[in-house]
């Protein structure tokens, strides 16, 4: 390569600046390239940094390739300095999110085919006149679809091959998805629906940021109003992405969008095989692939032509990513859209405290739809006061669910019983001497999995066999479950409903992501009478014949002691409610609870959202907490307690006085060691017109140094503080 060029790049690694190379004179940003780092080569882009000028001629080192593909537009690399900059990540790490499928930078090998040459065999049989038949006009085929094409074994076709009669020839590669077509099928929208999905249209024509909050209640139709906004980003030739925040939601959203469009998007998440990120990968970066429904991580892809974000549950935790540097990704979403000019629909039935207050100022348009399709009532909620109709001694089910139950199953419908708890049992302990199984590396109980016969924690992934005997006094007959999991729920379950067919969904399902797909059409198709499952099974699932639900511990979530936990127990419990009775007809939801007269039971029993976001926002308002304030938490860890307490102490001795910033800590974290180490919380919060982030490079910048195993992470707008 000719060398007469100076350009800087940036490589995905920890490091928030750009390397300085020599390469050839047509060398522009974003173009992706291969650069010697150390000992070793990497993958980079060519960033648009100035180069450093104090780097002599002689001592830069030379790009070594470039590769074919389309280089990554402006709009993507201020999106990626954006975030680094935001959440305090180095911009190599934010850049490796782009750059998820390196095998996507070669190009694609073409698929070994094979042509009739014109000659006859020597001898022809039936078989391989089918075969010729198949290969008239100078058709061409694949050995195994030519073979399957003609119902003739793969042996007649190679024979042929060896005759001289077929030829090998080069076929491109089917594309990874067809093209969605805009016009393949409209739907029957209501008045409201139709109403709203031509507000978004207007949104997506006029081709310029703006924020949607789409707010309807469970089955209200969202998904077929913002797949109209969908179909006008297609219509102007944009690429479109939807994100879901789980894996197994796909499933039912790539059926919906090929009855809407005549074929699938892409497909973006952990459950693909790398060849198939790869190809999705490059036929967005070539705007191939028109649209694509993914995880959070979808965000970095590098579209083309993007001309639409949809975030679908924006409510949802998983959006946030805790580890490897902190971001949200239904916020990074609007950062995406501002930057390169296009909308953004953000939906919900249970909209984020943040996108309620955002579209009550006027930020977001707030587009409401207050009725279910086809007019479908809400399921009628009711509480049971457990202190009064409470089941009976070694259950967990009162009468009046178990009465719901029975009336739902006579009357041809299905049950779900919902516990947010994993397993069989949250504590395994001891009757004789107390001794209670812990996570050797996380200061959280070990929850037991009778199914598997093991001890499992959830945080950590440490299991051991379930022990026959007390380790500690060897008793062998005084090991008792505490407290119920679905497993446990499923056992009770089954001794009062033994005729019934039952399934337990959780995401410790044995099989994966298939398995649960196949439980939830199951459930669709009505091969299932009562569901028992954790928070797996509230979101965004329908279940046409599901008449009744009952919340096992509808108090559950309150008993954490964040800002968000009256906000996530409404969400949730709102969200498992509204599953039934979607297609019509009575339906009822029922929720176990030792506190009726909570703001969230009353508020779910009542059917009163907004009063129960009002005064949620107020109280928000009156603490001065989000989103009427920053929060930014810094978190110590390692593996001495002692080490860790003592440099998390240092760091809030070394935090500057400023009169805006509200400095609290450092406190142990909830769960205080987790994967073996010690963690300790430091909170920061100012006023929201602050820059919180110069603040916090400024402490950082005078801190003393986490030295050894010592880590000091940074989580901007924290959600979880676990």
């Amino acid at each position: 390569m000719a060398a007469d060029k100076v350009v800087s790049v940036l490589v995905p690694v920890a490091v928030a600046g750009a390397y300085t190379y020599k390469g050839p004179d047509d060398l522009a940003p974003g173009d992706i390239v291969e650069v010697p780092l150390g000992t070793r080569t990497t993958v980079g882009a060519v960033w648009d940094d100035p180069p450093d000028p104090e780097i002599g001629h002689n001592r830069l080192r030379a790009v070594e390739g470039r590769f074919d593909v389309p280089p990554l537009a402006a709009d993507l690399r201020r999106f990626v300095d954006w975030v680094a900059n935001y959440n305090l990540i180095a911009r190599g790490m934010v850049l490796r999110s782009v750059l998820r499928a390196p095998g996507a930078l070669e190009p694609e090998n073409p698929l070994a085919g094979v042509r009739w040459t014109g000659e006859e065999p020597e001898r022809m049989t039936a078989a391989r006149r089918r075969v010729l038949d198949q290969l008239e006009g100078g058709l061409a085929w694949t050995r195994s679809g030519l073979a399957g094409a003609a119902g003739v074994s793969a042996g007649v076709v190679q024979g042929l091959l060896r005759g001289g009669v077929l030829e090998t020839v080069d076929l491109p590669r089917p594309p990874l998805v067809p093209d969605p077509d805009p016009a393949y099928a409209h739907p029957q929208l209501n008045d409201d629906q139709a109403a709203t999905a031509t507000h978004l249209r207007g949104l997506v024509e006029a081709s310029a940021y703006g924020v949607a909050l789409l707010d309807g209640v469970t089955g209200s139709g969202k998904t077929e109003v913002y797949l109209e906004a969908v179909a006008a980003a297609l219509e102007r030739g944009k690429q479109v992405l939807v994100l879901v925040p789980e894996i197994a939601l796909t499933a039912a959203f790539l059926d919906r969008f090929a009855d809407r469009f005549g074929a699938r998007p892409a497909e973006w998440h952990s459950e693909v095989a790398p060849r198939g990120r790869e190809r999705c990968w490059r036929g967005v970066a070539e705007g191939k692939v028109r649209a694509v429904v993914g995880a959070r991580s979808a965000l970095y892809l590098p579209f083309r032509e993007l001309g639409l974000v949809v975030v679908d549950e924006e409510h949802d935790l998983a959006y946030k990513q805790e580890d490897r540097g902190s971001y949200s990704a239904r916020d990074m979403a609007v950062v995406r859209a501002h930057i390169a000019g296009f909308p953004v629909v953000l939906s919900s039935a249970t909209p984020s405290i943040e996108s309620r207050v955002n579209a009550e100022a006027g930020r977001y348009d707030h587009l409401q739809l207050r009725g279910r399709y086809k007019a479908a009532p809400l399921p009628s909620i009711e509480a049971i006061d457990m202190r009064v109709d409470g089941p009976e001694r070694g259950s967990f089910l009162s009468p009046r669910l178990i009465g719901a139950a029975q009336e739902a199953l006579a009357g041809g419908g299905q049950m779900l019983f919902f516990l947010n708890r994993r397993g069989y049992a949250p504590l395994t302990l001891c009757r004789t001497c107390g001794h209670r199984f812990q996570c050797p590396n996380c200061s959280t109980w070990l929850v037991e999995h009778r199914f598997r016969g093991v001890l499992q924690c959830h945080h950590c992934g440490h299991t051991e066999r379930t022990p026959e005997a007390c380790p500690a006094c060897g008793d062998t007959e005084s090991l008792v479950a505490c407290g119920p999991g679905v497993e446990r729920l499923a056992e009770e379950v089954a001794a009062r409903f033994p005729e019934a067919r039952r399934t337990v969904l959780s995401s410790d399902l044995a099989g994966g992501v298939a398995r649960l797909r196949a439980e939830l059409d199951a459930i669709a198709a009505g091969e299932v009478d009562i569901v028992i499952g954790t928070q797996l099974i509230a979101k965004g699932h329908n279940f046409p014949l599901l008449s009744a639900v009952g919340v096992v511990d509808a108090d559950l979530g309150l008993a954490h002691g964040d800002l968000r936990a009256a906000e996530r127990t409404y969400q949730l419990l709102s969200q498992v409610t509204g599953r039934a009775g979607r297609s019509g007809g009575e339906s009822r939801a029922l929720l176990q609870t030792y506190d009726p007269d909570n703001a969230v039971i009353r508020a779910l029993v009542s059917g009163d959202r907004d009063a129960f976001y009002a005064r949620e926002i107020e109280a928000r308002r009156a603490a001065g907490m989000p989103p009427f304030a920053r929060l930014a938490a810094l978190i110590v860890s390692g593996p001495n307690r002692a080490t860790a307490h003592g440099h998390a102490t240092a760091l809030r001795r070394s935090a500057p006085a400023d009169a805006d910033v509200l400095v609290l800590g450092p406190a142990e974290a909830p769960i205080a060691v987790l994967r073996g180490q010690h963690r300790f919380r430091l909170l920061a919060r100012a006023p929201r017109g602050r820059n919180l982030q110069d603040y916090l490079r400024t402490w950082l910048a005078a801190a003393p140094p986490a030295r050894g195993a010592l880590r000091v992470t940074v989580d901007i707008d924290p959600q979880s503080f676990m």
